[in-house]
């Protein structure tokens, strides 16, 4: 069976990030290292520390824990539709710079980012296949921990969609979904394990690194929030780092957060316990 072109393009540029690994200069060691300081802190390690500063004022309220609402996807202009959209529209320029610019900083150092970490359309059936897979086996349970964690006293009432009910709510929540599911799996996954296997790191370090940071950026949900996300961060690097593709996780988070708020959406007026 001939080899696939693609795939050799990416073996080499895996190569390439391995002949990097011990390496490096001092210099060039310490400007990664703040190149990754400056990614996290305007990305998902300012929102860390914001869901840190969250999660500490939701326990220090009289109100207990898990008699707290959080909630997600909420409209700024209810009375206005066409301020509404627009303000939601703008809420996607970040996650879409944040995407952009670690693809930048990944292909000034290795040439082709989107190969390297497989953000794209090579394996359309293979990667829907297995983000459906994953969305199923990450997801369902993921339902089940979260009412778990909420009867236990340590998370909020997760309010996924709180849009109001016009024309373009539904197309808005499958777009903030996508973001979400492109942002996260691209920097936390295809760009910070890179740069982090770069500096020569151990791999098992590195997955815990990107899980703990993941986890924290959902503190502001309270600590089933943090726990979910930190073994699902574990689940997908250990994948990640298996197919060296970060496509079938951005199709799986995007499909969990799809069901999330859309389903939310539709369900929530007529399931009291959501």
């Amino acid at each position: 069976m001939a080899t696939d072109p693609y795939d050799k393009v990416a073996d080499t540029l895996h190569d390439t990030l391995d002949d990097t690994v011990g390496g490096l200069t001092r210099r060039s060691r310490t400007l990664i290292v703040w190149e990754v300081v400056i990614v996290l802190g305007i990305s998902f390690g300012r929102s860390a520390l914001y869901s840190i500063l969250s999660i500490i004022d939701k326990l220090t309220q009289p109100t207990a824990l898990s008699q707290q609402t959080t909630s997600l996807n909420t409209s700024v202009t209810p009375d206005r539709p066409w301020l509404d959209l627009a303000y939601q529209l703008y809420y996607f320029v970040l996650p879409i710079a944040e995407t952009l610019l670690v693809l930048y900083l990944l292909t000034l150092a290795y040439g082709h980012a989107r190969r390297l970490i497989g953000f794209d359309l090579r394996r359309p059936l293979s990667d829907l296949a297995k983000g459906v897979g994953i969305c199923a086996a990450v997801g369902i349970p993921g339902i089940g921990f979260y009412l778990l964690a909420r009867e236990m006293g340590i998370n909020t009432t997760v309010a996924p969609a709180n849009l109001t009910s016009v024309w373009w709510t539904i197309p808005v929540l499958l777009g903030s979904a996508a973001m979400s599911g492109i942002s996260e799996e691209v920097v936390m996954l295809g760009y910070l394990l890179a740069r982090l296997r770069a500096l020569g790191l151990n791999p098992a370090w590195a997955i815990v690194i990107s899980s703990v940071i993941r986890g924290s950026y959902h503190l502001y949900q309270g600590f089933g929030g943090f726990l979910g996300n930190l073994v699902m961060g574990v689940v997908f690097a250990l994948l990640y780092l298996r197919w060296k593709r970060v496509m079938p996780l951005v199709i799986a988070h995007t499909l969990i957060d799809a069901f999330a708020f859309v389903g939310y959406s539709l369900l929530a007026p007529h399931i009291p316990w959501l």
